[in-house]
């Protein structure tokens, strides 16, 4: 054995992979749904607005749970929580840019359908928020994780 121990990953990992994996499901239900429903609703404009309202969803819901698997990378080492918020924090900033800029960006476009656009960006955070609290509530994890426990009973050294 070696003094040095394993790095292990964090028990949050498998649920965060969970959750992309889900989410990725749900992003493809929902540009069939949304596309379809945008089309049948407002023709072209209404597809591409609904396609661009999903799409918006999707990508800016799934850098939450990639961030933070990207920044467990760094689980077990000295800067592990300042790597962690910095990197977890600098996505949601970058989150908040692209946001702002892509609604100005598509707010002046003629084949934007606000309504269609709206609604689907409200079903993708719908659905988005219900994958994360079924995945969350359905796993099971131990209250304790993250435990290093002793290979050896310490009573039985040979000097007591």
């Amino acid at each position: 054995m070696s003094d040095t121990p394993e790095r292990q990953t964090p028990a949050i990992t498998s649920m965060l992979r969970k959750v992309l994996i889900w989410t990725g499901i749900a992003a493809i239900a929902l540009v069939v749904l949304g596309g379809g429903i945008g089309y049948l609703a407002a023709g072209t404009d209404g597809l591409w607005s609904g396609l661009a309202g999903v799409a918006l969803a999707i990508v800016f819901l799934a850098l939450t749970p990639l961030s933070v698997l990207i920044a467990n990378r760094w689980y077990g080492r000295e800067m592990f929580a300042t790597v962690f918020f910095g990197i977890v924090m600098g996505s949601w900033l970058l989150k908040l840019v692209v946001f702002v800029v892509a609604i100005v960006i598509l707010r002046g476009q003629d084949w934007v359908v606000p309504l269609v656009i709206f609604l689907a960006l409200v079903a993708g955070i719908v659905v988005s928020l219900v994958i994360d609290a079924v995945v969350f509530t359905r796993m099971r994890m131990p209250y304790v994780s993250e435990i290093a426990l002793p290979e050896t009973n310490p009573e039985d050294r040979a000097d007591s």
